[in-house]
């Protein structure tokens, strides 16, 4: 009995423990950087597997396809770590000309893009092919970020007609520039962002409803349209009746996540990657896990994406500022939404849709956008209250010492206070008339636009 106790009070001593761990002031941070990072190296090292067959073949090089995943992280990575490090201002900045871009890159695409394997979707840019769509998403979350947060600063998101105008339009846009390159897992993506950023404004009931039927509906209309989407959901509803056409990628994903049971058959020792399975290494990479990870592998990938999810929540309820909490939650929507819908098709929960699995499936297109987003929450998750108090006992960070060692730190510090001022102006308030202020404190001078703030007014010359 007394052995008992001990064990028993050990164990709520360690959950205690783990408890605390979780509210120290950058959990959320630190959680995003490990599991982001966890899941990069898996995708490096799984790439590499599902595609020394066919480098082989094409090549004559087991590592040709690996380095070029290899570049794509070594490009994202520092984008990452810039994005952790940016102010927030930034990003809202950032939104509009993404957009613009994203717009004009999909436009471009519609017209001059590249087909492959029956879909326009591909860019030729200096030999290198990119996916438009793909940054588009990102582009999205921050400038729908900004256009909500916005409307929330000055109340008015109490009627329907600002919480869909422009970010309805703008959303309406991109979906249908993605749907001329035949790419209706990309548009389900946005919608579903899209969804996201309505649910955590606080839409009505109704309007949501109505927007999720909305969606509901096109998407069915998109499928009803095109013969080889009709084809697709045949063969998820019975596989097995088209097993050397239509059925034939679902049926050899699902014999690779058997054949590895509870441990897999070892890394590298995959069958289904000698030819069997299509698109091993993007689409179906997550079969190729469970192969030869088995089990014990697909848990712990989707362990990764829900402490990923649950760190960007956490995040997104913590923080104070509104475009924070918007941008937080509608990468989080993406990642994990895009993320369930590959995992889902690989499964046979829905018909295959040809998405990546985020940050673990081949792709730069996909890789270095998810990985800036990533940069992105870690930014959002340093401007947690209790975070920023914790860092800011630490001391300036690299990037101040950096700005300071090129003599830009004032010049930051000067757009950053600007880009606040408006917020300064409205909580200001102006002395009192005739009422004398003591010496040596701020006062605020009057303007037509309403009381300025002593630290933003200029100074007058004065004699030396």
């Amino acid at each position: 009995m007394a052995a008992t106790t001990a064990v028993g009070g050990r164990d709520r001593v360690l959950w205690r423990e783990w408890a605390r761990s979780l509210d120290r002031p950058l959990t959320s941070y630190y959680l995003i950087l490990g599991t982001g990072v966890m899941l990069i190296a898996l995708g490096l090292v799984m790439v590499l597997s599902s595609t020394m067959v066919n480098s082989i073949t094409e090549t004559g090089s087991a590592f040709s396809v690996f380095q070029r995943q290899l570049v794509s992280a070594m490009i994202g990575l520092p984008l990452m770590v810039i994005a952790s490090q940016l102010p927030l201002w930034i990003f809202r900045i950032v939104g509009y000309p993404a957009m613009i871009v994203s717009v004009a890159l999909l436009l471009l695409t519609a017209f001059q893009g590249t087909e492959v394997n029956g879909a326009i979707r591909w860019l030729e840019v200096g030999g290198v092919l990119v996916q438009p769509s793909e940054p588009a998403k990102l582009a999205f979350a921050l400038w729908g970020a900004n256009i909500l947060a916005r409307k929330e600063e000055l109340k008015e998101l109490t009627e329907w007609r600002h919480l869909l105008i422009p970010l309805l339009p703008g959303c309406g846009l991109l979906t249908l520039l993605v749907l001329l390159g035949s790419d209706l897992s990309t548009t389900l993506v946005l919608l579903l962002t899209f969804l996201g950023l309505l649910w955590v404004v606080g839409a009505p009931g109704k309007l949501f409803v109505g927007m999720f039927f909305l969606v509901l509906g096109l998407a069915g209309i998109v499928i009803a349209i095109e013969p080889f989407r009709i084809t697709r959901i045949t063969a998820f509803l019975d596989p097995g009746a088209d097993p050397q056409g239509a059925g034939f990628q679902s049926l050899h994903g699902l014999y690779a996540l058997g054949t590895g049971g509870i441990f897999g058959v070892g890394i590298g020792a995959s069958r289904e990657k000698w030819g069997f399975l299509p698109f091993a290494e993007t689409d179906f990479i997550f079969a190729i896990i469970g192969e030869e990870f088995g089990l014990l592998g697909t848990l712990l990938v989707l362990g990764l994406f829900g402490m990923l999810g649950y760190a960007g929540l956490r995040v997104a309820f913590r923080v104070k500022d509104p475009f924070s909490r918007l941008a937080a939650f509608a990468i989080v929507t993406w990642i994990l939404g895009q993320a369930m819908i590959n995992i889902a098709a690989v499964i046979g929960l829905v018909p295959v849709t040809g998405i990546p699995l985020p940050l673990v499936s081949y792709g730069g297109s996909s890789l270095i956008p998810t990985m800036t987003a990533l940069g992105v929450l870690l930014a959002i998750a340093r401007n947690e209250p209790q975070a920023q108090k914790a860092l800011a006992a630490r001391g300036p960070s690299w990037v101040q010492r950096a700005l300071s060692w090129l003599g830009l730190d004032n010049v930051v510090a000067s757009v950053h206070k600007r880009s606040g001022s408006t917020a300064s102006r409205r909580t200001t308030t102006p002395r009192a008339p005739g009422k004398p202020e003591a010496r040596g404190t701020k006062t605020t001078a009057k303007h037509k636009s309403g009381p300025v703030p002593a630290g933003d007014r200029p100074r007058r010359n004065r004699r030396r």
